[in-house]
Formats: C-alpha cells, structure tokens, sequence
C-alpha cells in the first residue's frame, strides 16, 4: 500500500532525475580532469568510477539516508505513536517495511531514465555492463542487502527519536555519517588506506559502497563474496539492535494530553 502511494510523487521524481543527471555529469567530469593528469594515481578504473557514479545516481533512492520518513518521526513527537501501538503489529517490521516501500517507489520512478542515459552517452562518459552475468547476480544479491542494512540503520535513527525528542538532529548525525562513510561523496578506495581499512568494516560500507564496487569491477571474486558475507552480518546485527532498542523505548513510552 506505501509504494502504490509513494508512486503518486511524479512531479518530486522528475526533480530528483534532473538533479542526479546534473550531479552525476559534475562529478564524471570532474573526475575526467583528475585522471587525465595521471590515470596510474588513482585507486580505480576510470571506467569503474564512471560505472560506480551512474549506477549512485540512478538508485540514489534506495540508499541516501536524508531521505526519511517524516511521518513516522512526527507520530513520535506528537505522540500519536499511542495508535501506532494499539494496533496488532510488530511495530519494528511495519515501520521497516513502509520505510522501504517509500524508497522502493522512488527509485523506481527515477533509475530507468538515468540508467537509459547512461547507457547512451559517449564513452568514457558511457555506463558499461557488468564484466558477466554471475557479476550482475552478485550486484544484485549485494543491493537487496543493502537495501536491508539502510532499513535497519534507519530504524534505529527512528528510535532514537524516542530519546532525543527531534528528529532533526538524528536525520543529520545518522545522514552525515552515512553520506561520507558509505562512499556516496567519494567512493571507499579514494580514501587514505588507513581510513579505508576502518570504513571498510563499518555497517556505513555495507550500503552503497558494496554493490556499486560489485557492479563497476573494482570487487570481484573472492574479495565480492566476502563483502557480501559482512553485510549479511551487519544486517543481522544492525535488526536484532534495532528490535531490542525499540522494545526496550515502548516499554518507557509516556504519552501526555487526550
């Protein structure tokens, strides 16, 4: 019922298509001029970060922790979170599965047209495929678990708000550290390698930072596989958290006023 309703938003999903082709060119270009001064200094293929660029902007919906569902913060604040509990569901896994519908209907609207341009622009500029159709399963596989772990960082950003009170502050702890770590302003291998080898076993790599490297190349094998297994890990991790840290806040809910 979320995604059929979230798919009503054409107008903020036309917006949202013209500013990923914008931001996607800047940053394209932008890393044409750095390699261009020497390719060899750089961590991945050109053709890599492009492919790793394209495939960010095209399910930019599925993994940028801003977007929130406000709904859910406000019945927090406002203390309509008392009907949320009367109703006979698990709290956890309806907040969890409307918050991914919201995304799910986003990124639908929006990747098909950028991945379609994508695929046409002249090369190097040009999203390439995958290397071969095991890749694309791994790609795959790796997004949906992706998709798990935003979820589940993101109920714990909701969680919080029962201690906190304002949304506003969490939204941006939760959504600055995602943005950076997660490889969504600069992909993980940019990174200094000591830095690189902490951010790397973060839940934050679990997110986008996995499934784009899968796609483009720069991971494969053995290497693809493992990450895969840490992000299982993290999502087991990061669910069980998120349950027991909203079971414990229902517990100590006070809601005040008629």
């Amino acid at each position: 019922m979320r995604f059929i309703a979230s798919l009503q938003y054409r107008a903020a999903a036309l917006a949202g298509i013209s500013t990923q082709f914008a931001w996607g060119a800047m940053e394209i270009l932008a890393f044409a001029a750095f390699y261009r001064s020497n390719p060899a200094a750089f961590p991945m293929e050109f053709s890599h970060t492009v492919s790793y660029i394209w495939i960010q902007q095209a399910f930019f919906a599925l993994f940028n922790m801003f977007l929130a569902a406000d709904d859910m913060s406000e019945a927090i604040e406002s203390g309509a979170i008392a009907y949320e509990m009367v109703r006979p569901l698990d709290l956890y896994t309806r907040w969890s599965c409307q918050f991914t519908a919201n995304r799910l209907a986003q990124a639908s609207l929006r990747c098909l047209p950028v991945l379609l341009v994508a695929f046409i622009v002249p090369q190097p500029y040009r999203l390439s495929l995958p290397a071969s159709p095991g890749t694309l399963v791994v790609f795959l596989l790796s997004a949906a678990l992706a998709v798990g772990v935003v979820s589940a960082m993101s109920m714990i950003m909701y969680v919080s708000v029962f201690y906190t009170m304002s949304f506003r502050g969490a939204r941006l702890v939760f959504g600055n550290l995602s943005m950076f770590l997660s490889g969504a302003i600069v992909p993980l291998p940019f990174f200094p390698k000591p830095l690189q080898s902490v951010a790397e076993l973060l839940p934050f790599a679990a997110m986008q930072n996995m499934p784009f490297r899968i796609y483009s190349g720069n991971i494969a094998g053995v290497h693809a596989a493992g990450g895969v297994a840490l992000q299982v890990f993290w999502l087991l991790v990061l669910v069980a958290f998120g349950k027991f840290a909203m079971g414990r806040a229902l517990k100590k809910v006070i809601v005040q006023g008629g």
